[in-house]
């Protein structure tokens, strides 16, 4: 019986260490097809949270804001979460609302929200960038390639960090 309980504690470290320390950094999506066209732009809905402080996101698909991204110099900022995530929820109410992290991310980023399982777009960026656990945050640029990528939730000192690592 104690090995039981012993286990089932070691694999819920694991999980929670995975989960908030996993990072990866430069084309980590190596090993995804990213020979898959993406839906098309008229079927896919991406949310906008505007208002207030903290970071905006811009409602478009990810080949506007690749587009967008070619002409403005920009990075893509993209929070791949889904509805039943805690962590994602938490981050949502508290590190994106931070106004130092919407002004660094809002002045220097293609800000996306996409919920990774009801958005038709979601699954497919899933499957391109290897989105495996949530939250997960991507950093790409206008041709799609990964810059930095990284899963769990962030404070707002760990998000203020991942924007100035890659800028």
């Amino acid at each position: 019986m104690k090995k039981i309980i012993g286990l089932i504690g070691f694999g819920a470290i694991a999980v929670f260490a995975m989960s908030s320390t996993f990072s990866t950094e430069g084309s980590a999506a190596s090993d995804v097809d990213s020979t898959k066209e993406a839906p098309s732009e008229a079927s896919v809905i991406t949310t906008s949270v505007t208002g207030g402080p903290g970071i905006t996101f811009k409602s478009m698909t990810l080949e506007k804001a690749q587009k967008e991204a070619m002409k403005s110099g920009k990075l893509i900022f993209i929070d791949a979460y889904t509805d039943w995530c805690g962590p994602c929820k938490r981050m949502a109410a508290t590190s994106f609302k931070d106004p130092a992290v919407g002004e660094l991310f809002n002045a220097n980023f293609i800000n996306l929200k996409i919920e990774m399982e009801k958005n038709p777009e979601g699954p497919g960026i899933a499957r391109k960038y290897g989105v495996k656990a949530y939250p997960t945050l991507i950093i790409i640029d206008g041709t799609g390639k990964v810059v930095k990528q990284t899963i769990g939730m962030k404070s707002k000192d760990q998000l203020l960090a991942l924007a100035n690592s890659v800028l």
